[in-house]
């Protein structure tokens, strides 16, 4: 049988084809190419150029590679984006669900492992996070995650699914051995937009806001390793395929970074003085989110392998360093 991953030519999705063929699984990818890179699916994977949202597409891809499980990567993810254009949002992520999960029931599928996002909490009242923290999500693209995870709970029920949602937190880094990577176009995560900096692609790195409840004044964020992040949807894989029930579980490093020392960590691994400066804060922004992941640890034995921050850090400068134009398509 294969596992279907959509969404298999970006960022995350293209690290977990790659662990699943490195576990001898045999892989379809679905992906429509509108955010991911032909380039970072592996090649000993099936590809297929494609629509969540398309249910023909679906329904020849089940019947003919025989699916039992599938992985969902393919919802859009930009905040700002979310609330310039919420109906894009609502339409390929809450949409897109619903057309797989009709599909799924139709063809008796039972594993569904999703990524959600620590967006479903808003702006907690405490940190760390636990799964249980009140969720009052702040923008349209943190309601569409929290939405779907509630659309699996009550589907799940009715069609017999049993589905994992992972929220992450910060996810960074890149393959170990530099064969894939971050290449958002244009780049909205913290890291790889400091290393631009650094790369000289970028004149300065703005600090938004210096006034936060925090340590040094800088907001903190938890961060959690790319590969360590998709270790984690394997061993849902196999919790699922052991008889494991639906649940939820946070993905964080239990410990935070300040912007400030995210770039102060940068300028050390990287050994490059870029500039840096203050700007104003942008709205909505929480003073910390750090996850308490005791939960997925002790039910799922997850235990992170490049929980440092400066293993993270080295490893997508590396990758920079040896795609500085991403994957050049």
């Amino acid at each position: 049988m294969s596992l279907l991953v959509l969404g298999g030519a970006g960022y995350i999705g293209s690290h977990m084809v790659k662990r699943l063929l490195d576990e001898k699984e045999d892989v379809v990818v679905i992906d429509n190419l509108s955010k991911g890179h032909m380039k970072a699916v592996d090649a000993r994977a099936v590809f297929i150029e494609g629509d969540i949202r398309n249910k023909s597409l679906l329904r020849n891809v089940f019947e003919k590679y025989e699916i039992e499980a599938v992985f969902h990567f393919c919802a859009y993810m930009q905040i700002p984006e979310s609330l310039a254009k919420p109906n894009d949002y609502f339409d390929n992520n809450v949409y897109g669900l619903i057309a797989l999960i009709d599909v799924m029931k139709d063809h008796k599928i039972s594993k569904l492992i999703f990524s959600s996002s620590a967006a479903v909490y808003g702006i907690p009242e405490s940190s760390p996070i636990s799964e249980e923290t009140n969720k009052n999500p702040i923008n349209p693209y943190g309601l569409t995650k929290l939405m779907m995870e509630q659309m699996m709970k009550w589907d799940g029920e009715a069609y017999g699914i049993n589905w994992l949602a992972f929220r992450y937190f910060n996810v960074a880094g890149a393959q170990i051995d530099c064969s894939i990577g971050e290449d958002h176009r244009p780049e909205s995560h913290l890291i790889p937009i400091i290393l631009e900096a650094a790369s000289g692609k970028r004149d300065y790195v703005a600090m938004c806001g210096n006034d936060y409840a925090t340590r040094d004044g800088y907001n903190i964020r938890d961060y959690v390793h790319v590969v360590d992040l998709v270790d984690a949807h394997y061993l849902g894989l196999k919790y699922l395929r052991n008889g494991g029930k639906s649940d939820v579980f946070n993905i964080g490093s239990k410990h935070g970074y300040s912007v400030k020392e995210i770039v102060h960590a940068v300028k050390e691994q990287t050994g490059i003085n870029f500039k840096v400066i203050d700007a104003p804060r942008r709205g909505g922004d929480p003073d910390e989110l750090v996850a308490n992941s005791e939960k997925i640890r002790r039910i799922l034995g997850w235990n992170p392998r490049y929980s440092d921050i400066n293993t993270m850090i080295q490893s997508a400068w590396n990758w920079a360093k040896s795609h500085p134009n991403g994957f050049e398509e």
